[in-house]
């Protein structure tokens, strides 16, 4: 089922993301490869970016109609671009490809790439993302570019946590309120975990709050795995900004979310369910809007 546009309430955004989450275990187990764990953490930030906060491009009939040029809308680039399962089954269920297409997840020819990639001409995809580290600079330019056109529309940028020890991140963590594009809302996902292990044992960014405010960023804090906080959180951003300061949001959020045996641990940061496994994580997680 793909559903078109329209601002969906908590309890629809709930069902949206049980189903987004059956999508991306049952994707990462067809072969055996891909990143569960922190896509399922970051689902509900996700589908309450595309589902309910955005202003998407449409047509008449209220699909979502996709062009490289981002004009008059809203835009999002993934930067930690390995979590490509939620994204692209967020994409699916929003219209911008058909939902079957998921079941190509990884496989050879396909659009869907274990890393999101613009050469395969997968409507929803901006950038080539998963060398970490990249995607607020990307940010940066498309809000620049949307200042300079006087297109009042915002850009919406993921992070993950363990990719703020990249220094790229931070040149562009200074530029941003520089130019005071207080058009961009940027979100780093807080789950605490690497492909490593604790982010604070690989390296510890401390207190990334902090940070960014003194980069002249206005800081907000939400726990991503709460839908109605979600919400109220992303609309506190939209106010917050257009005031002269881009926005940071710190979002707490449990790597494997919806799954208990993925939770708390960086096991499932890169690690494909067995078939015993996904029967499991299944079992959990209500199949609402029919599976691929």
């Amino acid at each position: 089922m793909i559903l078109k546009n329209k601002r969906m309430e908590t309890s629809e955004l709930a069902k949206v993301a049980s189903q987004v989450r059956r999508d991306i275990v049952r994707m990462v187990h067809g072969v055996a490869s891909g990143h569960p764990g922190g896509s399922l953490g970051c689902t509900d930030v996700l589908v309450s970016l595309y589902f309910q906060a955005m202003n998407l491009k449409t047509d008449d009939q209220g699909s979502v109609v996709f062009d490289m040029s981002g004009s008059g809308e809203d835009l999002f680039f993934l930067s930690n671009g390995h979590i490509s399962p939620v994204l692209y089954s967020v994409l699916a269920r929003r219209g911008y490809f058909p939902v079957s297409e998921l079941a190509t997840f990884r496989k050879l020819n396909s659009r869907l790439q274990g890393h999101p990639a613009t050469a395969e001409h997968l409507p929803g995809i901006r950038i080539a993302s998963g060398s970490l580290g990249q995607g607020l600079s990307v940010a940066a330019g498309a809000a620049y570019g949307k200042k300079i056109r006087n297109d009042p529309h915002r850009v919406y940028c993921l992070m993950g946590d363990g990719e703020q020890q990249e220094g790229q991140i931070w040149e562009a963590a200074a530029f941003i309120p520089h130019r005071k594009l207080d058009n961009l809302i940027a979100i780093i996902d807080f789950n605490g975990q690497q492909i490593d292990g604790p982010t604070d044992v690989v390296l510890n960014n401390r207190d990334l709050g902090a940070k960014y405010e003194a980069f002249g960023w206005t800081v907000l804090h939400m726990d991503g795995n709460n839908l109605e906080e979600v919400a109220s959180t992303l609309k506190a951003a939209q106010e917050a900004g257009g005031q002269g300061a881009p926005v940071c949001i710190i979002m707490k959020t449990e790597m494997g979310q919806g799954v208990d045996f993925m939770m708390h641990t960086h096991k499932w940061h890169g690690t494909a369910p067995n078939n015993e496994q996904l029967t499991a994580a299944l079992a959990q997680l209500e199949e609402t809007l029919s599976d691929y």
